[in-house]
């Protein structure tokens, strides 16, 4: 059985515009997770990230406001179909917030990636931005 993940993240200090051009720039994704990261900016364009472990394709983007990806781990079985991020963007005051949509999770895959997300993406992806001034 799929499930579905929901986390909301708030990023103090930042914008939903940098936050999306963040996760949307191989450079940027690659420094803010420590993991090598190829994306493009575009609909349509497939990308991989923490070296080929994750792949998908960007399904829909909403300038500085939704990502929508197909979405999957390499170690996931063939018949297993691709699972769908969906990354919500908003200002909230002087901060930022992330509402992330992870559903068609393997029921196998959810406790690891209910924690992945924090562990690999949003923790450091904190420190990476608490290390920089000016960082909107």
């Amino acid at each position: 059985m799929a499930r579905t993940i929901i986390q909301k993240i708030r990023f103090k200090g930042l914008t939903a515009s940098r936050l999306y051009s963040t996760y949307l720039s191989s450079k940027d994704h690659t420094a803010a997770t420590g993991a090598s990261t190829k994306i493009q900016n575009k609909e349509g364009a497939r990308f991989k990230a923490w070296g080929n472990y994750i792949g998908g394709k960007n399904l829909q983007l909403v300038k500085d406001t939704q990502i929508v990806q197909s979405w999957r781990a390499s170690d996931w079985k063939k018949s297993q179909p691709d699972s769908t991020l969906v990354l919500l963007f908003e200002d909230v005051g002087e901060n930022a917030v992330i509402t992330m949509v992870h559903a068609n999770v393997p029921d196998k895959e959810f406790e690891s990636l209910k924690k992945g997300w924090n562990e690999y993406y949003w923790n450091p992806w904190k420190k990476y931005f608490s290390t920089r001034k000016n960082s909107n």
